[in-house]
């Protein structure tokens, strides 16, 4: 299993740390800062999902018409760490 550690750009979490299998699956997904309870949400919902898949789902999604969120965020880390 292979470590990822990213920093997010223009939303209010800080890192985001996760983990992906031989697989492609993720795993131990976290987040430092941001929106605390639907962080944690989103690191249970993914345990165990195609980290691309995820990607794809997660990219796009704005926060506050910052152009981007902390799921986008982690859309991002993923298409960086895994591509």
């Amino acid at each position: 299993m292979k470590n990822y550690t990213y920093a997010p750009k223009g939303v209010c979490s800080k890192k985001i740390d996760f983990e992906i299998d031989d697989e492609g699956k993720m795993h131990n997904l976290r987040f430092l800062g941001g929106c605390n309870g639907n962080l944690k949400a989103i690191g249970l919902l993914l345990e165990g999902a195609d980290a691309k898949n995820a990607a794809d789902i997660l990219r796009g999604n704005d926060c506050g018409g910052r152009g981007t969120s902390c799921a986008d965020q982690l859309a991002r880390a993923i298409d960086e760490m895994v591509s």
